[in-house]
This record gives structure tokens, sequence and C-alpha cells, in this order.
């Protein structure tokens, strides 16, 4: 969500809120007042009144939705720190390698590296993501392997366990994938409990796990725990990262890359 050229009236504006807040799992005050163009203190009063009509949470900062099962919405997201993303994806695609399979999990962080991908010489590119597979359809030279499932329309992405069937006959180099929250302690994070097990299978599938995660990720939880921390071998950021948390990630012997 960019931040509002004008400021948006009541009940159109705590529409907004209420989206931004399905969306992310949880809503800081400071950022969703940067957002809407108005005042902390209408923030608050805004969410008062969306609690008063039982449509969120109050929680220290700001705000969460009822429901832990959390369906993000894309058009927020996709446009939600474009460049640091853009910048993200770039750098991650450095890290694929000509003649190698690799998985790649949709979402909006991950399809950032898509159009660095077409100079690549003898890949193999796997994915249960239809937004993937549309952005890389546009490059012949790259094979591509669309794992069926069950389609989820919202993010265009196939679930169940005909995806994970579909792994057992391939052999994956690495995993690029994206994430809802990420933590030192508690792992990586998803809002979408009925898609956990798919998630888990994919991430878990190849010896390294490239995390791809704008700074806003290490600041936000979602109910559903992906993988542990330790499973994660890479981690690509941006600059606006804090440092103190990016050392502790360091410290659990994962390769961590601000770009």
């Amino acid at each position: 969500m960019t931040p509002a050229t004008e400021p948006l009236l009541g009940p159109k504006r705590q529409r907004e809120l209420l989206n931004y807040i399905r969306a992310y799992g949880t809503g800081h005050v400071t950022e969703l007042a940067r957002v809407l163009g108005v005042s902390a203190s209408t923030v608050r009063r805004d969410l008062n009144e969306l609690q008063e009509k039982g449509l969120l949470e109050r929680v220290h900062g700001g705000a969460a939705p009822l429901s832990d099962d959390v369906e993000p919405i894309r058009p927020l997201r996709e446009v939600s720190y474009p460049a640091e993303k853009q910048r993200i994806g770039e750098r991650a695609a450095t890290l694929v390698d000509d003649h190698s399979t690799v998985l790649i999990l949709g979402g909006t962080t991950t399809e950032a590296m898509l159009p660095y991908l077409g100079l690549k010489h003898g890949l193999t590119v796997l994915t249960n993501s239809l937004m993937v597979v549309n952005r890389l359809s546009q490059y012949p030279e790259i094979d591509l392997v669309v794992l069926g499932g069950v389609l989820r329309r919202t993010e265009m992405s196939l679930l169940g366990h005909l995806t994970i069937a579909g792994l057992s006959e391939f052999g994956v180099d690495k995993v690029f994938s994206g994430a809802f929250g990420v933590d030192p302690e508690i792992g990586v994070t998803g809002t979408n409990l009925n898609e956990t097990q798919t998630d888990r299978s994919l991430a878990s599938s190849a010896a390294e796990l490239i995390l791809l995660a704008d700074h806003s990720k290490f600041a936000q939880r979602g109910p559903a725990k992906l993988v542990p921390i330790s499973a994660v071998t890479t981690l690509i950021t941006d600059t606006g990262a804090d440092e103190d948390t990016l050392e502790r990630f360091r410290a659990l012997s994962i390769d961590v890359i601000t770009c």
C-alpha cells in the first residue's frame, strides 16, 4: 500500500485499514498513519471503532485480525516496498546456477527475481505458482515444471498432496521462498493454515533454502509455523533491516545478504 495522496474519508479509510490488517496479519499505528496520510491519533480512533464493531483486535502498538487464517491480498503486497523487492530479487537471481534445478515458491518478492533469470543456461524451474509460470513462460530456454494441486485463487497457487507428490520426481538444488514473517527464534511463518503442509514440504525439498524477505518481515509474525530458522541457509534482505536483528541470524550460521 502506497501513502495516500489525500486523506480518506472515515468509512473508506476504515475499509483500507481492515484490508491492510487482513493482508499482513498485523498493522502498526505509525505505518498505518503513513500509508493512509492521516495522524496516528486518527488511526488509533479508527482501530478502536473497528474493534468495538468486532472486526479486529487491538494489540500493543496496532491491531491484528480476529481470524488466524488470514488471506493475504496480492494488490496490497505488490505495491509494498517495490524498490527493496526489486533489489532483493536481482540479488537472489545471482544465486541461481546455470544447468541447475530450482524451486521458486509464489509471492511478490520471489517474483521480483524472475526477470533476471532469462539469461541463465540449462535452467529448470519447478513451481506451484501460476504467477511464476506466467512470467517465466516468455523465456523458452527455461524448462518449466508445474507442480499440480488444488488451486488457491487468491494467490494463483496450487496446494495439497498432488503438489507434494510431484516433488518426488525431481532433485532440487535450491529453494527460493518468501515469507510473511521471519524471526530468529520462531522461524519462518505464514498466514494461511490451510496451505501450511504444502509450504513446509516445498521449503524443505532441497539442502539450500534461500529466503527473500524485505525488512518489514522481521516485525511481523504469522500464525502458521512453516520451517524452523535452522532450515534457512541464506537470507536476502534490504538495507532497511535492523542490524542487531541481522546479527542474530548470522549467529545462527545463516548467510545474510543485504542489498
